[in-house]
């Protein structure tokens, strides 16, 4: 890539409207300009595509499709056909890019011309207060190819695909994942070619009940477990995985200390793997403990938080915090959901003392609606 590559960016959208407008309009003023996008509106029956059509008019660089509605994973591989670039980034039509987003990530193509894509740092946007988001340590301790098969590496919206690297037979999003597609494909890509976290922001990822996310967030979850499963099996570093997979099915005192004793062999089998790839794989296991963590203790019933911890001896693994709120889970659960609902309010209130209001950090960015 010795000239400036075009970048394709693919922006799918469906009833974006309250959003899109910020969203299309930070990928217009980058200040990398040899760029085109890929927008394909997915049956929206909102605005979207009145918006998408004004900025189609006012910028030649704005492809636009519209038809019925296909779901996402149709969606994302149709615009992966019609791109262009030697570059293709997503975005969310939800989300806001900083100014300098691509720039920075098609000079690290320059610097490291064969990685097959990289991602970056984002940026948290939710009730109109941004959060600056932290690099995960474990990207200082793991191996991206090992990491990829625990949990999705990047986010989605901050991705960008090397074509000059990867083959077409690579790149593409498998209906058979839906809802954690790309946690699939990272997985598939990160096993054959060279990937890379940027350290840095460049994207302000925005949180709302809207979000696909929060919409399919039980099948996201079921469909992250069927994936991991399916990496340990072939790891050789679990015979079956029944355990694991049927948590994401349903939360219940069997499921959750069935998915603690699979952790805890997990965890052993782990510890006999060499020096150069064990901390990885166990940085990952760890990370699943955490998914687990989280899904259990989204059911909002103490007594299956604390059988999971107890089970899998990780009360040292959690905040202390939540350690006193969940550990008379199991014989006054009204108790420990008293005590979390009050660590949330404190950390809402952290949260909101630390941050930035909305309009100050994206005025420069908005167009009009």
């Amino acid at each position: 890539m010795t000239a400036a590559p075009l970048v394709s960016v693919l922006l799918p959208v469906y009833n974006a409207g309250p959003y899109l407008a910020a969203a299309i309009g930070s990928i217009l003023r980058q200040d990398y300009v040899r760029l085109e996008v890929i927008a394909i509106d997915d049956g929206s029956s909102d605005n979207s595509l009145e918006i998408l059509e004004r900025h189609r008019k006012a910028d030649s660089r704005v492809t636009l499709i519209s038809r019925e509605n296909r779901g996402l994973v149709a969606t994302l591989n149709e615009g992966l056909k019609l791109a262009q670039g030697e570059l293709v980034a997503r975005m969310d039509a939800d989300d806001i890019a900083y100014p300098w987003r691509l720039s920075r990530q098609v000079a690290l193509f320059a610097d490291r011309p064969e990685l097959g894509f990289c991602g970056a740092g984002i940026d948290m946007l939710q009730h109109g207060r941004i959060k600056s988001g932290e690099l995960d340590p474990v990207f200082k301790i793991g191996r991206i190819p090992i990491l990829s098969q625990f949990f999705t590496i990047f986010m989605h919206p901050t991705v960008v695909y090397n074509r000059e690297v990867i083959g077409e037979d690579s790149l593409y999003y498998d209906p058979g994942y839906r809802h954690a597609e790309d946690f699939d494909l990272f997985r598939r890509l990160a096993a054959r070619y060279p990937a890379a976290m940027m350290p840095e922001n460049l994207l302000v990822y925005r949180i709302h009940p809207g979000s696909v996310t929060s919409r399919h967030a039980k099948e996201m979850r079921r469909t992250h477990l069927r994936i991991v499963a399916e990496n340990l099996e072939r790891e050789g570093l679990a015979e079956a995985t029944r355990d694991l997979r049927d948590i994401g099915e349903d939360v219940s005192f069997d499921t959750v200390a069935r998915a603690a004793r699979f952790i805890v062999a997990l965890e052993q089998r782990i510890a006999t793997l060499p020096d150069e790839t064990g901390p990885s794989f166990a940085a990952g296991a760890l990370n699943l403990f955490y998914f687990l963590y989280q899904l259990v203790g989204d059911e909002n019933k103490p007594p299956l938080t604390h059988e999971l911890l107890t089970q899998t001896a990780k009360w040292d693994a959690i905040r202390r915090r939540e350690k006193y709120a969940l550990s008379p889970g199991h014989w006054a659960p009204w108790l420990s959901l008293a005590s979390i609902t009050a660590g949330k309010k404190a950390d809402w209130l952290a949260y909101y003392l630390k941050t930035r209001p909305e309009a100050e950090v994206l005025k420069p960015y908005r167009v009009g609606a």
